[in-house]
């Protein structure tokens, strides 16, 4: 498709650019925002989108709709990659190929001190902690998290637990810990543990073995022959799982495998990680806004993101061409990176299990559209619509007699359920365990965005209750003046499923589905979805309000002395179980307010 000259007078536009590094934005005629772009030159580069006789359809199609551009010159290409990034998280543009992954990545942790603690973390970075990763996924991190116990034997207390210990846990007893918490293993002895645990950890497995037969053989010099076994075991355990994790590879290295595969329109990037030698598992992901675009696109589009985030490894491996990923590469990466083709055995084995994976990867996901379709022709059929809903909003209410009331809204589509687009909304200022109330809050807290013009508009909506939740559900969006097609799912006869009832807010009969029928199906999952998010909501916020409030109803007891409390006892628990003498023993704490708070817990 030809550009329309007449929508955007490209050539006057073109002789005004600069030639300095920035980010371009393409604007349609209604100021939506088409595309953000970077570049080292701008006028070099929006030039290419109106002089270029060989633009893919996408492309041409984009560039047919422009009506303006934008440009936001940068003092060096570092700015530009940096607002680009932000500009397309915040614009959201419609022919921007964008990979959002809800969670970030799974890390190992060791933290600082004289006895550090190994553990799980996923979220920002803390000072004085040390992080190896990223991992592919929870499952890879906490294998490795036994692994580490099983070899090393550190500590996965959290440091309340560890600094009120008076004998050694189970871990100990089943050889997971080397009980620093009670003075077995002295301070020196540890740091040598965590030291092995760390090139281990860094994929230094060589180095691990030799100290580890190094410290076996003097043992076995002075006769410490309980001490050489240990370290014999150590080996062979390690030996053991070296053997189990390699993929025909004996080299410590730290690689990523990317493929890039492309099935019936849909593109899925499918990332393997490999550290140390051990192939750690992989990772699929399918772009947003990808409609038409090649699978070349949407790896480069991948490493762009992934790595302005992620700490490249030494090596990656792609499975197409290597010129416009390692062009890609350098506008991300300062230092140096080793881009190649899968070229030697094992290299291969990754990249053909990456394929493979990205393959089923998208099986999975034409098979999950397939079934979501039928389930939504089915409701539609069943609902009397003129056409199948493209998402879904559910809300629930959960409470417990009348405390802590909690509202929960998840979000499904045709892909299943949106778990980053699911809202949770503390409900306060309405009598205890007036549902109709809480459900009024919650639904006007969410729609009078919509009504503003902002967020986004449902084309259904589910609520987990009968007539009178309906009722108050339907006055709420006349008041906000929208017309959203709804209807309410009442609870069978002793809450058995398969007898749910639906209710419509528009004195329609009720309807009863079949206990197989798939739009009853589809009903349950996003209900049921509802009901867990909301209670697991309520809990927390019921376990916080119990736990802050008996300390926060006592006379002197401030956030500083709570926090003192709390962590000396290792929780509320704790303190609850102390006498006055050991809460006397806590740091700005009287007898006094020792005896207020012994006699307040009771």
């Amino acid at each position: 498709m030809e550009p329309d000259a007449r929508a955007f007078d490209a050539k006057a536009f073109l002789r005004t650019l600069t030639e300095e590094p920035g980010v371009y934005r393409m604007i349609a005629a209604d100021e939506s925002v088409l595309y953000v772009g970077k570049a080292k030159n701008l006028k070099r580069r929006v030039s290419s989108y109106f002089q270029r006789t060989q633009l893919s359809p996408r492309i041409a199609l984009m560039v047919a709709q422009v009506a303006r551009v934008d440009i936001t010159a940068t003092r060096s290409e570092a700015e530009a990659l940096i607002l680009e990034n932000n500009l397309i998280k915040s614009l959201g543009p419609k022919y921007n190929i964008l990979f959002r992954d809800d969670k970030s990545y799974p890390y190992i942790a060791l933290s600082g001190g004289a006895f550090p603690r190994i553990f799980y973390h996923r979220g920002g970075f803390a000072r004085g902690v040390r992080y190896f990763g990223p991992y592919p996924n929870s499952w890879a991190v906490r294998e490795s998290l036994h692994l580490m116990q099983k070899l090393f034997r550190l500590r996965t207390c959290e440091d309340t637990t560890f600094n009120n210990r008076s004998r050694p846990c189970l871990q100990y007893q089943i050889q997971r810990c080397t009980g620093p918490c009670v003075g077995i293993i002295s301070q020196e002895g540890y740091a040598a543990d965590v030291a092995l645990a760390s090139l281990f950890l860094n994929g230094r497995h060589g180095d691990v073995i030799d100290d580890l037969s190094r410290k076996m053989q003097e043992a076995s010099d002075r006769l410490a022959f309980e001490q050489a076994v240990v370290y014999r075991d150590q080996i062979r355990n390690l030996q053991a799982v070296l053997h189990k994790q390699y993929v025909e590879t004996t080299r410590d290295e730290d690689v990523d495998v990317l493929a890039a595969i492309e099935r019936n329109g849909l593109v899925c990037v499918n990332l393997a990680m490999v550290r140390g030698g051990r192939h750690l598992g992989d990772r699929p992901m399918f772009p947003s806004n990808a409609q038409g675009c090649a699978p070349l696109d949407a790896l480069i589009a991948f490493v762009e993101q992934h790595y302005l985030d992620q700490p490249p490894p030494g090596k990656l491996l792609i499975n197409l061409e290597l010129e416009p990923v390692r062009a890609a590469l350098d506008e991300v990466l300062e230092g140096k990176f080793s881009l190649h083709h899968a070229r030697f055995e094992h290299e291969r084995a990754w990249m053909g299990m990456a394929e493979n994976n990205a393959h089923l990867a998208i099986l999975a996901r034409e098979q999950v559209s397939a079934r979501g379709g039928q389930r939504l022709e089915a409701l539609r059929d069943a609902l009397g619509l003129a056409e199948a809903p493209g998402r879904i909003e559910c809300f629930d209410i959960s409470h417990t007699m009348g405390e802590a009331t909690v509202a929960s809204c998840v979000v499904w589509d045709g892909d299943g359920m949106k778990k980053s687009e699911y809202r949770r909304y503390n409900i306060s200022g309405i009598p205890p365990g007036d549902d109709y109330a809480a459900m009024r809050q919650a639904l006007t807290r969410r729609y009078e965005k919509v009504a503003a013009g902002e967020g986004v508009r449902p084309d259904l909506i589910l609520i987990d209750g009968g007539k009178g939740q309906m009722g108050v559900a339907q006055e709420v969006l006349d008041e906000l003046g929208l017309d959203i097609t709804m209807f309410g799912v009442a609870k069978g006869e002793a809450r058995k499923p398969g007898l749910e009832t639906l209710v419509f807010p528009d004195g329609r009969p009720e309807v009863h589905l079949n206990p197989d029928a798939p739009a009853l199906h589809l009903i349950q999952e996003v209900r049921d979805e509802a009901h867990r998010f909301a209670i697991t909501g309520h809990r927390a916020r019921r376990g916080k309000a119990r736990t802050g409030s008996k300390l926060e109803d006592i006379p002197g007891v401030g956030p500083t002395r709570r926090r003192k409390l709390l962590a000396t006892f290792g929780g509320l628990d704790g303190v609850k179980a102390a006498t006055v003498e050991d809460l006397c023993r806590v740091d700005g704490i009287s007898r006094v307010l020792a005896e207020q708070i012994y006699n307040a817990l009771r």
